[in-house]
């Protein structure tokens, strides 16, 4: 994600006439690959020294280069921008007078930080120009590696003691006026204690952050790894400000507070970009808001990385390359089926094909695929994307869900005319989904005739590594898994006592567990005399299909997972 970063910089230096569009690509081509920043690679590629680059950015800013070597960084001075402000902005403050703070950016071509710092600190923020390499040296060196959650809590003092900022929330959120209430969320303490919130989140991993105001009492919890976590409660009179910040960020209609909205919402971290999803559903109390985290960094798109076991993988490779048929993923919400899928899109996007996907909404943004994103509310449904994609000359084709007969039919027509198209359904595991399809009223001979296979998946949390522990499972235990003592032999079985890293879960992080139906002949018979799901499971298993249940026991046994999640997740 760093090219979305310090691209600015690279457009810059190519407008001054100061490299040609072959190195362009060139530098970002490598920016992209392996995300070292561009004022590196242009040193590295002997393009251009570092005097010359950061005085083109100086000059079109019209402002100063500064040397950060031997500067005296006093506490005063590093008093003037808080640690955590310090590190989610990357800057260090250089000098201070009066109303006026000169700051070193990594980044110093991106104006929203500079305009957002200025909120923070109270003060004009004047940009200077360094080398970008210093600054997270100077940050680590001055700053330290500070707990977030400290600061939250320090903040949360200072905002539950402010009684005057209390009543001044409190009257604004009754008079309803739409630019009071953008005032109020531009404050500082507000803008800052945002901020610090969805730091924290992304530090932690968390897929979700949900902010919940009851009637006594507003919350913010975090889901990582499946399990939802609860921050110390800010005090209630802070719901209306923060959640007016979050619509503010998301660009949203900040006086509606009658209906569901839906925005999205870049922040910038460090010298990345994270993605955020924002729903916002009024409740008796106020609006509840949740944000999907989408963190690039955090999802590795490669086929490699989902954990499939190894005739999982050797099928999906070979199922992905041929031209045409159906391969659906299955689960229920939340458990990788996107992720999944966007993994194999990863692997066919090449020059040679072209990729159509259509997503509700779009997740992750890739190089080189076509993708729309559907939008009901303005009459573009799947279908009906569906219907233009066969007139755009696709070789492959993904469809985000088939949730009725319309969709189901097309995505067949498209692959009975030689399209490859993937897709996902909500059923318990993958037998179901072809009795979904047969339900949903799709003629059983097209299903047996297009359909290749059905993945379906699960995400366990795994064993923290830090505090991972042996242990002798009990009879009770072993029954919930259908397993005897006489079936162990000398397998050992594993739990997390719980430790600092794992913040005394004893999991950390999660990994799939997959069953796999490849349709053959004897399936598509079962299929064609529209056999029930049981009749199906069986005589798969019978074929050979691995249970979800039975690749759970693999992962138990590997001391991956325990066996309280295998057994509440299959």
């Amino acid at each position: 994600m760093a090219d979305e970063i310090t691209s600015p910089l690279l457009s810059l230096i190519r407008e001054q006439g100061l490299i040609d569009d072959l190195q362009y690509e060139e530098v970002a081509a490598e920016n992209k690959r392996s995300g070292t920043q561009i004022v590196q690679i242009l040193q590295d590629f002997g393009i251009m020294d570092l005097d010359a680059i950061l005085q083109a950015e100086a000059n079109y800013m019209g402002v100063e280069v500064v040397s950060l070597h031997d500067r005296d960084f006093t506490p005063e001075l590093l008093q003037t921008i808080p640690a955590n402000t310090a590190r989610m902005y990357r800057c260090m403050p250089v000098s201070v007078s009066n109303s006026t703070l000169k700051v070193a950016f990594e980044d110093p071509l991106n104006p929203a930080r500079v305009d957002e710092l200025g909120f923070i600190v109270k003060k004009e923020v004047q940009p200077v120009v360094v080398d970008p390499m210093e600054i997270g040296k100077l940050i680590e060196k001055h700053y330290g590696q500070e707990d977030a959650s400290e600061s939250v809590s320090e903040i949360l003092r200072q905002l539950g003691s402010d009684t005057e900022m209390a009543r001044e929330f409190e009257q604004l959120a009754a008079s309803e006026d739409a630019t009071a209430m953008a005032d109020l969320a531009d404050a500082a303490p507000i803008v800052r204690f945002v901020n610090l919130v969805l730091f924290q989140a992304v530090q932690d991993r968390a897929s979700d952050i949900h902010f919940e105001p009851f009637e006594n009492e507003f919350r913010i919890r975090y889901r990582v790894d499946g399990a939802l976590y609860e921050m110390s409660p800010p005090p209630k009179h802070l719901a209306l400000p923060v959640i007016s910040r979050i619509k503010v960020m998301a660009n949203l209609n900040i006086s509606e507070r009658r209906l569901p909205q839906d925005g999205r919402i870049s922040f910038p971290m460090g010298n990345r970009i994270i993605d955020l999803r924002v729903s916002t559903l009024p409740t008796m109390f106020g609006e509840s808001v949740v944000l999907r985290v989408l963190d690039r960094s955090a999802v590795n798109l490669e086929i490699e990385s989902l954990g499939f076991p190894k005739y999982v993988y050797d099928y999906v490779t070979g199922a992905i390359q041929r031209p045409n048929g159906i391969f659906v993923v299955t689960g229920p919400t939340g458990c990788g089926k996107t992720t999944t899928l966007y993994s194999c899109l990863r692997r066919v996007n090449t020059m040679d094909s072209k990729l159509l996907t259509a997503e509700d909404p779009v997740e992750y943004d890739i190089e080189g695929i076509m993708q729309v994103a559907i939008h009901e509310a303005v009459g573009l449904t799947f279908s009906k994307a569906l219907r233009s994609f066969l007139r755009q000359d696709p070789d492959i084709i993904m469809v985000g869900e088939m949730r009725d007969l319309e969709t189901a039919q097309i995505s067949i027509q498209a692959s009975l005319t030689g399209h490859l198209v993937l897709s996902t359904l909500h059923t318990n595991d993958a037998p179901g989904a072809v009795t979904r399809l047969v339900d949903m009223g799709v003629e059983p001979f097209l299903i047996s005739s297009t359909l290749m296979a059905v993945l379906g998946q699960r995400l366990v949390r795994t064993i923290c590594k830090n505090c991972r522990t042996p242990f002798e499972p009990t009879d009770t235990q072993l029954a919930l898994l259908n397993l005897s003592p006489h079936d162990l032999g000398d397998k050992v079985f594993y739990y997390g006592r719980g430790c600092s890293t794992c913040n005394d879960t004893g999991y950390r992080g999660r990994k799939g567990i997959f069953e796999l139906l490849t349709i053959n002949d004897a399936i598509r018979a079962l299929i064609n005399e529209r056999a029930p799901t049981i009749v199906l499971r069986q005589k798969a298993v019978e074929l050979g299909m691995v249970t979800l249940r039975e690749d759970g026991l693999r992962s138990i046994f590997e001391g991956d997972t325990t066996i309280e999640e295998v057994v509440k997740y299959t």
